[in-house]
């Protein structure tokens, strides 16, 4: 009951900075799901730099790992406001920015995981 109670804390964090992230970037002057792109970018990071914060220190508790992994990573990023915007981009026939976004979201996503990794492993 303890672990429900910090995902369901930490995912109403991570939720509530999406929406406002996404509230600031994701608007009509932008061609780009910036918001989507920037939060999932971030969490890809976060995702990554907790992991190996975990493998080279392993000071963390399983309820912070909860909290954190679980809870504010799961909220705050979006894989199915993603596949939703990239769909929006194909049914407008805009095809380019369907790749882009797409791609770039992947690849950046993998890098931003590694490198927040890398970061942990590394500086910490």
């Amino acid at each position: 009951m303890k672990q429900l109670l910090l995902v369901f804390v930490g995912g109403g964090f991570g939720s509530v900075l999406r929406y406002l992230i996404g509230k600031q970037f994701n608007t009509d002057s932008f061609n780009f799901a910036w918001g989507t792109f920037c939060v999932n970018l971030i969490g890809s990071f976060v995702i990554g730099f907790i992991f190996g914060y975990i493998l080279i220190k392993n000071k963390i508790s399983n309820e912070v790992f909860v909290f954190l992994v679980g809870g504010f990573c799961g909220g705050f990023t979006t894989f199915s406001t993603f596949a939703n915007e990239s769909l929006s981009y194909l049914r407008s026939g805009q095809t380019r920015l369907f790749l882009l976004y797409v791609l770039s979201s992947i690849i950046l996503g993998l890098f931003c995981v590694w490198f927040g990794y890398f970061v942990s492993t590394k500086f910490i």
